[in-house]
């Protein structure tokens, strides 16, 4: 069975100050036990903000690193998910019902690819 990786977008610059709700965390908490019981999710975190992290570049036979915040960068990946669905579509309806649990207040992005595993 194939496996996805769902990149979760978001805009540091427009998080909710206060965070995500209490409902929130309670429809969160109950999305990823049901993903988990079905056997579906692999893996999955959120990430540290970029202005604790580290670029690293190859360019021109050269590296150069860059630490963060990413101030040029508008949208950044802010978690991740690893799955095991039967097809794109099973992982993409996941993907969904991830968005879906967020609050109005949030604008959050799933990126969903198949890992290639040839």
């Amino acid at each position: 069975m194939p496996r996805f990786l769902t990149m979760v977008r978001i805009d540091e610059n427009n998080v909710p100050e206060e965070g995500f709700s209490p409902e929130m965390g309670q429809r969160m908490g109950a999305l990823l036990e049901e993903i988990t019981k079905a056997g579906v999710m692999l893996d999955t975190a959120g990430l540290t903000p970029t202005a604790q992290g580290t670029r690293v570049t190859w360019s021109g036979g050269k590296l150069s690193y860059t630490d963060g915040p990413f101030t040029e960068t508008k949208e950044v990946i802010g978690g991740y998910s690893i799955t095991q669905c039967k097809d794109m579509a099973e992982a993409v309806e996941w993907a969904k019902r991830f968005l879906q649990v967020h609050d109005e207040n949030f604008t959050v992005t799933c990126e969903v690819r198949q890992i290639d595993e040839d």
